[in-house]
């Protein structure tokens, strides 16, 4: 339950700040600007993997549970619970913000500013090299120590270039929430499906370049 607990606080954390963030750009006209979301969504994860790095690997992310249960890391008696303990996270943080901002449309939802297929191919890009960051850097006990700065810096490089065109979720649970919440379900399964698909092409990567 600690696991589950800390998935839970995590997910709820990054919901909450990162689209937080969003959500208090669109309200003060733009004061916390393109770049301040990026920061904020890179530090929350960074803040996140080292307060529960040690007791759940901090996921914060069905996609990269996903991943990481086609390794020989990880226990895969515990994804469906890593999932549910990570959505129900992300919906108590996206409520906890309809409530706070009531007349808010998006809630930060993850809508493609183009077409869907350049969102699709951008979100499995994007949730690649996170993936490839994540896996490489937490399994080199070398390195491992730097995960949280690395993963953050990679959420805030890739938040910061392509938040605007399509959100930058690399997430489920991170879209999943505000866009049932605040009623932008229409174009979720590019958010569901993409960062799966990136997630488990970076294991795959790991699996055929690592050290044995």
């Amino acid at each position: 339950m600690k696991k589950y607990l800390a998935e839970l606080i995590g997910t709820f954390g990054l919901i909450f700040c990162g689209t937080g963030a969003m959500v208090i750009n669109d309200v003060t006209n733009g004061t916390v600007t393109n770049v301040g979301i990026g920061l904020t969504f890179g530090a929350i994860v960074m803040a996140m993997i080292y307060t529960f790095g040690k007791i759940s690997g901090a996921h914060i992310n069905p996609a990269v549970t996903l991943g990481f249960a086609l390794t020989d890391r990880f226990d895969r008696k515990l994804v469906p619970g890593y999932i549910i303990a990570q959505l129900l996270g992300a919906f108590l943080a996206s409520f906890t913000l309809a409530f706070l901002f009531p007349t808010n449309e998006k809630l930060g939802a993850t809508l493609p500013f183009g077409s869907w297929q350049q969102s699709f191919i951008l979100e499995i890009i994007l949730t690649y090299f996170l993936m490839l960051v994540i896996i490489f850097v937490s399994q080199n006990k070398q390195i491992s120590i730097l995960t949280g700065a690395a993963v953050g810096a990679v959420v805030m490089l890739e938040a910061t270039f392509a938040g605007p065109i399509t959100g930058a979720s690399m997430n489920p649970a991170r879209s999943i929430a505000p866009a049932i919440v605040s009623g932008n379900i229409t174009h979720l399964w590019i958010y569901i499906v993409a960062p799966i698909i990136g997630a488990v092409l970076a294991t795959y990567t790991w699996k055929y370049m690592k050290e044995d």
